[in-house]
């Protein structure tokens, strides 16, 4: 499936605004690519998909996540909206037919991050936080750095992130402590 034909059939899928949140997603995803020297290709693929179970809810997703294999824990139980990251990730795969590993592990790790991101992980992570229809407090900052060095706006929005959660009290998934503390621990080399 091209690019083209997988953003007909999100079209169809997601609400008009998840819609055009994703073309921003993978439009800003595919500047950052070009800025980093990563596969452009793959940036527009893992960006136009990396929502593509987020209008999935309910029991559906717990549904699913059984039928793929995707481990629901005490976290995700109770969140589980972090779950469309690896269900996104599964139907990548079994929808729209990505076989490329790269591409399913950025749209899988989009949400939480994870330790030791790949280069594609962290273009997709930031794409999806900084991409121009997101308004809040300390985007700004993050979007001029990513562009400057991406492993530091990384950082910075993985802490806004973690910030953002414990103002709210809900728990805070291991995947994002684990690739804030990566991110430190590889800087201290």
């Amino acid at each position: 499936m091209t690019v083209q034909e997988m953003k007909k059939k999100l079209e169809e899928t997601l609400s008009s605004k998840r819609f055009k949140h994703s073309v921003r997603v993978m439009d800003t995803a595919v500047e950052l690519a070009k800025k980093y020297r990563e596969d452009k290709e793959k940036a527009a693929i893992a960006g136009i998909l990396h929502d593509c179970a987020r209008h999935i809810e309910g029991q559906e997703v717990f549904e699913l996540c059984k039928r793929y294999g995707i481990e629901v824990n005490y976290i995700t139980g109770l969140q589980p909206q972090l779950l469309h990251g690896p269900l996104g990730a599964a139907l990548a795969k079994d929808v729209y037919g990505v076989e490329d590993e790269d591409v399913t592990e950025a749209i899988g790790c989009h949400t939480t991050g994870r330790e030791n991101m790949t280069l594609l992980d962290k273009i997709i992570f930031i794409a999806d936080y900084i991409e121009p229809g997101r308004k809040f407090y300390g985007v700004d900052e993050v979007r001029e750095l990513a562009y400057k060095d991406l492993d530091k706006a990384v950082l910075l929005s993985l802490e806004n992130t973690i910030r953002h959660i414990l103002n709210k009290g809900v728990l805070i998934h291991p995947n994002t402590i684990n690739a804030r503390n990566y991110i430190i621990k590889e800087s201290m080399k």
